[in-house]
């Protein structure tokens, strides 16, 4: 199995460096990046090819919201993991919106940080457990609901939004439901064109506003 290459966008000097040793030094990840803003974060993404992107949010010129979006424009499948100090709703809602894949807090540990990784890198949406409950409060509180028959999906692709709504990756799904890795794959972005999102987290978010599960 080849190893997962990180690229990380944060300002602190002491992060990016720590993440650089930890990734380079555990077995089955490879750093192939760091960088303190933003304002060339496509151009980056697209030199080096990496399997998972970590992005800070309060970064100088191009907050990471806003680097999530632009590298969405082009690129709707790379794992985003958001790696920061906020816990605001208005941040996590925003994140998710732009196309986050997943959303983690940086007081956790380095092994959490590890599996978080490993985790969105085989199609799973990591969360800091807070940050979870969070999301699932903030969608319950919209009061506008639309129903699963506007959107189209039939009944193996409301399945497989089931599974990812629980946070099961691809593997999982597969196993589950005893379809092959690639179908799960292509249902997947069957559902993404239907509900008009670009990242597994959108999928979850619009899943949940919208009661399609």
């Amino acid at each position: 199995m080849n190893n997962i290459k990180v690229l990380l966008f944060d300002d602190n000097i002491r992060i990016r460096e720590s993440l650089s040793i930890l990734f380079n030094a555990t077995r089955g990840f490879e750093f192939c990046g760091a960088y303190a803003d933003n304002m060339q974060v496509v151009e980056l993404v697209e030199l080096h090819q990496p399997n998972v992107v970590l992005m800070d949010i309060d970064l100088p010129g191009i907050n990471g919201i806003e680097a999530v979006r632009r590298i969405r424009k082009t690129n709707t499948e790379l794992p985003i993991l958001m790696l920061t100090v906020f816990d605001d709703d208005e941040k996590i809602f925003g994140a998710i919106c732009a196309g986050a894949s997943g959303y983690m807090l940086k007081n956790k540990s380095l092994d959490q940080l590890i599996d978080a990784v490993r985790e969105v890198s085989l199609g799973g949406a990591p969360m800091t457990p807070s940050i979870a409950k969070r999301v699932l409060e903030l969608f319950q509180k919209q009061n506008k609901f639309e129903t699963a028959d506007d959107f189209n999906l039939s009944p193996r692709e409301k399945d497989v939004l089931g599974h990812l709504v629980k946070g099961n990756s691809y593997k999982m799904i597969a196993d589950e439901l005893q379809i092959g890795y690639d179908t799960v794959h292509s249902h997947i972005k069957k559902i993404y064109k239907k509900l008009h999102v670009n990242s597994m987290t959108e999928a979850v978010a619009k899943a949940l506003k919208n009661r399609l599960t």
